[in-house]
């Protein structure tokens, strides 16, 4: 280590000695970035404290001895153990939104970010969207998104974890969102008899059999319950596909993203007219069903 930190003086030559390295041990890039140099950026700039926007001019700045083991550290255990950026960081975005997380919750990486920004439009009306509920919350980044462009609303954040929701909880604390965000410890709709929302939003356990065996290293990081969802992937979808009208309200949406399940999904129920989203910033396997939609094929979702 000593010889290698004695190599490299600046933040460039890190940045770059930590794109050959991340290059060379083929790490999987999958939560938040998508390439060794982006990757080896984030890493570097978190080790010496600064922000994301450091000046491209000051790169060539040397380090102090002490700086260059905190970020040397940081790289090595990136590659050593295949540990995802945001859990080393602790800090994830989604909806151009910063979020905290460790190892309790799944790192945000959601399409469905792309749709809370544009307000969900153009399939709901946000005037008439007045209670929402985000089922398996999570970190609470989808809950806290769609809270913050739908101001008028109250939002109920559910996951079956409450270690989930004691991330959640340090979410909404730090959003000040408390006042009309509500986390509770449900597994999916059994502590909400009752309650009726104008939209539900959900990105579930949605990993099949197939999908868990062949996960990248990173993957293991995170923990297997937001993962994991029975041999097609779709046990907790169609539990919530049954479920849903007794809790949306007659003109209410429900969003769903069942990812590479979408196929199987699509073949599970082929006389269901899913509505498929569509992401400029790419995504895919998000369906939207209408309280109506969901009423007519209830038949189909029971059997």
């Amino acid at each position: 280590m000593d010889h290698t930190i004695d190599e490299l003086n600046t933040l460039s030559d890190f940045v770059r000695w930590g794109t050959s390295r991340f290059n060379e041990a083929k790490l999987f890039f999958g939560h938040g970035t998508d390439n060794a140099l982006d990757e080896a950026v984030v890493l570097v700039l978190h080790a010496l404290h600064l922000p994301y926007n450091f000046p491209q001019s000051l790169w060539n700045t040397q380090l102090t001895y002490s700086e260059k083991r905190e970020v040397f550290n940081l790289l090595h255990r990136r590659i050593q153990e295949r540990m995802p950026t945001p859990y080393l960081t602790q800090e994830a975005w989604f909806a151009n939104l910063q979020f905290f997380v460790d190892q309790r919750v799944l790192i945000p990486r959601s399409p469905l970010g792309e749709l809370i920004q544009h307000h969900f439009a153009p399939w709901i009306i946000t005037e008439k969207t007045t209670r929402v509920l985000d089922l398996c919350t999570g970190s609470g980044c989808i809950a806290i998104a769609t809270a913050l462009v739908l101001p008028e609303a109250e939002v109920d954040a559910v996951d079956i974890s409450p270690d989930a929701l004691a991330v959640a909880k340090q979410n909404v604390e730090n959003y000040g969102l408390e006042h009309r965000l509500h986390l509770v410890n449900s597994n999916l709709f059994e502590n909400l008899a009752g309650s009726r929302y104008d939209l539900i939003i959900s990105n579930p356990p949605y990993a099949d059999a197939y999908e868990m065996e062949n996960m990248p290293p990173e993957y293991q990081h995170e923990p297997r319950l937001g993962l994991e969802a029975g041999e097609d992937g779709l046990l907790l979808v169609k539990q919530i596909l049954r479920e849903a009208p007794a809790h949306l309200t007659p003109h209410g949406v429900l969003i769903v993203e069942v990812g590479a399940s979408q196929d199987t999904l699509v073949d599970l129920y082929p006389e269901v007219p899913f509505t498929w989203l569509e992401f400029e910033h790419g995504g895919e396997g998000v369906f939207l069903l209408t309280m109506e939609q969901l009423l007519e094929f209830a038949d189909s979702f029971s059997r």
